[in-house]
């Protein structure tokens, strides 16, 4: 017989999969994220860093999924292509203007994941709106920035670079700390390479989070 605490987190794991009566599908998720974030349908995931969103735009892509980027105008093609993000089913869209909310929320329709950067303060009521459209299309919505409906936040911490010596040697890796908060759960920690010396992206040490937090929850 299940003890109390695994009830509630199994529980809180299948209420975490529906949304407005409709399940709510993982997509896929880059390895480095692994354990700390699961993305899924319906989800708006909120990042302080482009390298973060691009990886979580590159979980959908390398599983053959069409992607959309709106706003970012210094996308970094190399960074996101060495992520695994496979540039022939991404729309790119650097300079959509005032038209920012329009461009996305019809792309919201064709794309599994949409990485946008919003131009200023968005409305909560824009955001809910944005949201109903994201569970009706099962896609996924990364926003470069802040979002007030995002369902999870992630945040780098304490960056650090190796490489460089007394006046000689170049950077050759970069080791930070991804903080990722749901709601009023305790965040999940972890630190990854990115990239790490062979310039891949992976997870550096085991991730630090309270044992009874549930992964499937973001």
């Amino acid at each position: 017989m299940a003890s109390t605490p695994d009830t509630i987190a199994q529980l809180r794991s299948r209420m975490a999969g529906m949304q407005d009566g409709m399940p709510r599908l993982p997509l896929e998720t880059h390895p480095a994220l692994a354990g700390l974030v699961q993305l899924r349908a319906g989800g708006s995931y909120a990042v302080d860093s482009a390298g973060l969103a691009l990886a979580l735009v590159a979980g959908p892509s390398r599983a053959g999924g069409w992607c959309a980027v709106v706003g970012v105008s210094d996308f970094g093609a190399e960074a996101a292509v060495a992520l695994g993000v496979d540039l022939t089913r991404t729309v790119l869209v650097p300079d959509p203007g005032d038209q920012w909310l329009e461009v996305t929320a019809a792309l919201v329709d064709v794309a599994t994941v949409v990485l946008v950067q919003p131009q200023g303060r968005v409305p909560e009521r824009v955001a809910e709106r944005l949201g109903a459209r994201l569970r009706k299309r099962s896609a996924a919505l990364v926003v470069l920035g802040d979002w007030p409906r995002a369902e999870v936040r992630l945040t780098t911490r304490e960056p650090s670079w190796s490489g460089l010596g007394s006046g000689h040697g170049h950077l050759r890796a970069r080791r930070v700390l991804v903080e990722v908060q749901r709601g009023a759960a305790p965040p999940r920690r972890g630190a990854l390479w990115f990239p790490a010396e062979d310039q891949t992206y992976r997870r550096a040490e085991e991730v630090l989070a309270p044992a009874a937090e549930v992964v499937a929850a973001s």
